[in-house]
């Protein structure tokens, strides 16, 4: 244990702690830019600064650690004109026009200039000429950037794909995508991670909330939302409401306010994934010799693009059962415009998502089987339909609960936990259960596939099937390693469930962001608990699903179904396979 005095306060902390976590353990809050503990400790920003009693030079509070006797003054005016001194270096490279930006009040670098105090600027502005590329699901703003290397670390440490690398040397440095390329044409997943901890507006999702405002003023379309999973547990965090309240159906009402037609729930289309893929699974399974294995889920664009970009060789692993939100457009388009009898091509589809790969998803050109439109013509992230309910100024406050309409808006606890790692899998053993021994096990049977771990292994017995070994993971560095652990032969299952994004789509790119803050957990835990409340806990007990293979699909891995809610994997390349 080491002892030294930190604003006249004396602390004991163990050796080899941090001067700032040294002093957060006493409530001395020393303000921070580009840290994020774990992850990007490297004093960048050099906000953190502090002085040290005997030394001539201010240090960085992030990367240096305590020693026994030291005292330091987090607040001195050595300190305080250092930390203005940045900032004001900080933003003469830095577009301060916040009105423009969608971090605006939920900005560090803007909250940090307020905190000190910084009316004016004292620094020619020295701001880049690069073009903004508004063509990818995730946007990077030169001129927001403020090289705090968190999105490097993050793309590096969390998800191990090496995107984003500085650039030049000096007071040209900068970030960009390594190799010197675009960001179109890298192995990018879009996963937004990036975007969900940088602490300015420096990367944020491709905004496409004016295209669905025409839509909605647009009298000749018909305006079909779905909501996912995910967006429930995280839309109202702005808001300041408990997820109590903040419930799917109040969600509804706010959406039916701001003028769409009909408001679903992709509930409905994960379930009906299930049945579509784990029918395929049981399928493989009794047939092993004809498949290569272990069979993916195929749920995540993030992961189908990563899959594809890193280890092509096992494509036709994948499931070919698309996506719930692509099963959602194509029944939309297809048996819904029927029902309504209006023509397909009048319905716009629209989809609130926790992600940003899902914006490339819906844009993939084998996402159009229902009327040859694509399945599904815009994603929004739960990020910007919360822009857009301030916009209209809509108040969840004040919002009753609306159900959602039918037939292609109810759903089973199954369906809701697709947006925590592990619920896919869980829910597809549910269903895998019932389609081999026709009776339900325990919807708990499963519960070794939940929780936040990285990586997690089980095995369950299926009477009637065997044994089948399964995996969940989720983080695309933690996917690597398993992917590898596979080629190499080290393991072998005949599930796996993968998500992009650390704890599912509940932390996905699209959602709210906290600085500093992970709450995938949390999200997650929100799900759980709505499962473990509804009365339907399997997929194959929902009954718009059964009455939408009675009246209209036939049956799981049927002529119409494989044509509507399957895709060939193989049918789109990645830039690096052109």
């Amino acid at each position: 244990m080491v002892t030294l005095t930190i604003d006249k306060k004396v602390v004991t902390v163990p050796e080899g702690t941090t001067i700032l976590d040294a002093a957060r353990s006493i409530h001395v809050d020393i303000p921070t830019l580009c840290y994020l503990k774990d992850i990007n400790e490297i004093g960048a920003c050099r906000v953190c600064m502090v002085e040290v009693e005997g030394q001539d030079l201010l240090v960085p509070s992030c990367d240096n650690v305590v020693r026994e006797g030291m005292v330091v003054h987090t607040n001195s005016p050595r300190v305080r004109e250092a930390r203005r001194v940045n900032l004001q270096l900080l933003l003469s490279q830095h577009d301060v026009q916040c009105t423009n930006c969608t971090r605006s009040g939920n900005c560090k670098l803007q909250k940090l200039c307020n905190d000190c105090n910084l009316l004016e600027n004292h620094y020619i502005t020295d701001l880049s000429h690069t073009p903004d590329d508004l063509s990818n699901p995730v946007v990077r703003f030169e001129n927001r950037c403020i090289k705090c290397m968190r999105c490097i670390q993050v793309c590096d440490k969390i998800q191990g794909m090496g995107i984003w690398d500085v650039m030049g040397t000096g007071s040209r440095t900068t970030v960009g995508v390594s190799g010197a390329r675009h960001l179109g044409d890298s192995d990018c997943t879009f996963c937004g991670q990036c975007v969900t901890h940088c602490p300015v507006g420096g990367l944020q999702e491709r905004d496409d909330t004016d295209v669905v405002l025409d839509a909605l003023a647009d009298p000749d379309v018909i305006t079909v939302v779905q909501m996912a999973p995910a967006v429930r547990a995280a839309w109202a965090e702005y808001f300041g409401l408990d997820p109590k309240f903040a419930t799917a159906r109040r969600m509804v009402s706010g959406l039916k306010q701001m003028g769409f037609d009909y408001v679903f729930d992709t509930n409905f289309t994960a379930d009906l994934t299930i049945m579509e893929e784990g029918s395929e699974f049981i399928e493989r399974f009794t047939h092993r010799d004809r498949y290569t294995w272990p069979m993916f889920t195929s749920c995540c664009p993030g992961w189908v693009r990563f899959l594809k970009g890193q280890f092509p060789s096992y494509t036709n692993n994948l499931s070919t059962a698309k996506s719930p939100q692509q099963m959602f457009g194509a029944v939309a388009k297809s048996y819904f415009a029927e029902k309504i009898g209006v023509d397909p091509h009048k319905i716009f589809v629209v989809s609130l998502m926790p992600c940003t790969a899902k914006k490339a998803e819906c844009a993939l050109p084998t996402m159009n089987d229902a009327c040859g439109d694509p399945d599904v013509d815009v994603v929004l992230t739960t990020r910007e339909i919360v822009r857009l309910f301030r916009s209209e100024q809509i108040d969840p406050s004040v919002l009753e609960e609306t159900q959602f309409d039918s037939p292609l808006g109810t759903g089973t606890g199954a369906a809701v936990i697709f947006g925590s790692t592990g619920g896919v899998m869980d829910a597809a053993l549910r269903s895998a259960y019932y389609l081999v021994t026709g009776s339900n096990p325990d919807p708990d049977a499963f519960k070794n596939v939940r929780g936040m771990k990285g990586w997690k292994e089980a095995t369950f017995d299926i009477p009637g099937a065997g044994k089948v070994r399964v995996a969940v993971v989720s983080g695309l560095a933690n996917t690597r390693r398993l992917m590898t652990a596979l080629e190499e032969g080290r393991a072998a299952y005949d599930f796996v469930e993968v998500m992009a994004c650390p704890g599912g789509c509940a932390g996905g790119g699209g959602q709210p962001i906290h600085d500093g803050k992970e709450l995938a957990e949390k999200r997650g835990k929100v799900l759980w608990n709505i499962d473990k409340g509804e009365k339907l806990r399997f997929s194959h007990e929902n009954p718009d699903v059964i009455a939408l293979y009675q009246e209209y699909l036939g049956s799981p891995l049927g002529k119409r179904s494989h044509h509507l809610l399957h895709t060939d994997h193989n049918g789109w390349k990645m830039p690096n396979q052109k």
